[in-house]
């Protein structure tokens, strides 16, 4: 539990990130750099199970569509977005091992 501006909130406080850069990297996957200056990967593939919202990101076609908008990616013009947190923790460590 915290209070940011004498509220209070379960969970816990974490910091704010975004997306600063992605590069698409073929069969699903975005190299996305966040604000951090961490760099991650992340399986659009992982999207589609979450709901019909996400479907159209099992076309490749709709994948290569990814774009920075203020902070977060979106597909399709804007048609489909993630949070920077959720792409955050649902994507993984990245290291030149990761995809060679």
């Amino acid at each position: 539990m915290y209070i940011k501006d004498g509220i209070c909130y379960a969970g816990e406080l974490t910091p704010s990130i975004e997306v600063s850069e992605i590069k698409l990297l073929g069969s699903g996957m975005l190299l996305v750099t966040f604000s951090t200056g961490e760099i991650r990967l992340f399986d659009m593939y992982s999207l589609v199970d979450k709901g019909s919202v996400f479907a159209p990101l099992a076309d490749e076609k709709n994948q290569e569509t990814a774009k920075v908008t203020f902070g977060f990616v979106s597909w399709m013009d804007g048609a489909i977005d993630i949070a920077p947190e959720t792409m955050y923790k649902e994507s993984y460590k990245y290291t030149q091992d990761s995809i060679a």
